[in-house]
């Protein structure tokens, strides 16, 4: 295999997700991209993670969007990462979960907003949602339109990408990213983890809210320039 590292860590990655108990069935896969090669990986559709193999992940071209690795037939959901993947230069690892509290979330499309220390630490600011898609574009291109949707909405909203590393497409579920496939997970567990907790919290305080201030060092002593915390 030309890109075994790359399929090894999609594998992984994928087995992850479901280790982290964030998928139900096969609800759910990963992608990492070598930015240097052009090409990303991703499970292939509906493969029961269990029995999933480093040789079973998909290898596809960022420009053209073609197979170059693999027999079988990549995600469902490939064209929305790959919009992902070319439109916010700073990911190189997506994941897309139906985890049960950020799903919820998503279904009642609700920004999850941030309402305590926690969520600070992973995300600047509230999680968005995308905008709804029309109908012509579900019944012609939609993954495609999803993977748009996502991105209109970020730069709609001029929120930046590697500062909220999670959106939520509305009746649908979350699509989490990183700067690794790695730091993709952590995001992921670290989304479900405050969907869980915002969901808590409003129903004991409707009027919950973390001062500005309180969120801003909280997120930059984690990230960027000035973070100061855990280990040189």
């Amino acid at each position: 295999m030309k890109y075994k590292d790359l399929r090894e860590e999609v594998c992984t990655i994928n087995r992850g997700i479901v280790a982290a108990g964030l998928v139900t069935l096969t609800w759910g896969n990963a992608s990492a991209i070598d930015r240097k090669e052009g090409v990303f990986a991703i499970k292939p559709s509906g493969i029961p993670y269990e029995s999933l193999k480093p040789e079973d992940i998909v290898v596809l071209d960022l420009e053209s969007g073609d197979v170059v690795e693999g027999s079988l037939k990549p995600s469902s959901d490939t064209p929305t990462h790959l919009e992902l993947f070319r439109a916010f230069d700073g990911i190189g690892g997506i994941v897309h979960t139906h985890s049960t509290h950020a799903t919820i979330w998503a279904q009642a499309g609700r920004e999850i907003p941030c309402l305590g220390t926690t969520h600070a630490d992973h995300f600047n600011g509230k999680v968005p949602v995308a905008r709804a898609l029309t109908q012509k574009e579900v019944q012609t291109e939609y993954e495609v339109a999803s993977g748009r949707a996502i991105v209109e909405t970020f730069r709609a909203m001029g929120l930046n990408p590697d500062h909220v590393p999670a959106v939520l497409l509305p009746g649908h579920a979350p699509f989490v990213w990183g700067a690794t496939l790695r730091k993709a997970l952590e995001n992921a567990i670290a989304l479900e983890a405050v969907a869980e907790m915002a969901l808590h919290t409003l129903s004991l305080n409707t009027n919950a809210a973390l001062p500005d201030h309180v969120l801003e060092k909280h997120f930059t002593r984690k990230h960027g320039p000035k973070a100061y915390y855990g280990q040189k």
